[in-house]
């Protein structure tokens, strides 16, 4: 096989001028459909880096406002607490002090009845005296001058 250099040429200056007519005409169209696909290209990556930086800002965001949240659940829990444990011993405080005062307005009426039961105790003692003195004179004495005498002994005696 023999190298024929005339066809050899004859290709190169067709294939040049073949690239010179496609640049002529398609040139321009191909480097702006190629600009236009970097340039969308670019305009992507740099729509992710804003994408992610802004994602990262958000979860930041989001990091500090759970924090925040935890720490105003920590005090609300906190102040609740103390809430809880102050209306916890004014309740305790509020039993002592009726219980308390139970216990003065029992030992009140307690002391009354005991003034009551003495009182009666008395009269019935000073009723039976006279009855029993009545009795033992055969006669009756001065009601009022022998109540005055028994009541002055029961003094003495301390009944």
């Amino acid at each position: 096989m023999e190298i024929d250099f005339m066809r050899i040429l004859a290709t190169i200056i067709n294939f040049i001028i073949l690239i010179l007519i496609l640049k002529h005409f398609f040139w321009d169209k191909i480097k702006r459909a190629i600009d236009a696909r970097q340039e969308a290209i670019d305009e992507t990556i740099l729509k992710a880096d804003e994408d992610a930086e802004k994602a990262r800002r958000l979860r930041l965001d989001n990091e500090r406002i759970l924090k925040s949240a935890k720490e105003e659940g920590r005090k609300l829990r906190e102040e609740q607490k103390k809430e809880a444990d102050r209306i916890y011993k004014e309740i305790v405080d509020d039993a002592h002090r009726e219980a308390e005062a139970i216990i003065n307005r029992a030992n009140i009426e307690i002391q009354r009845e005991e003034e009551k039961v003495k009182y009666e105790l008395k009269q019935q003692v000073v009723d039976i005296s006279v009855m029993l003195s009545e009795k033992a004179l055969g006669e009756s004495i001065d009601e009022s001058k022998h109540r005055e005498l028994i009541n002055d002994f029961i003094e003495k005696v301390g009944i």
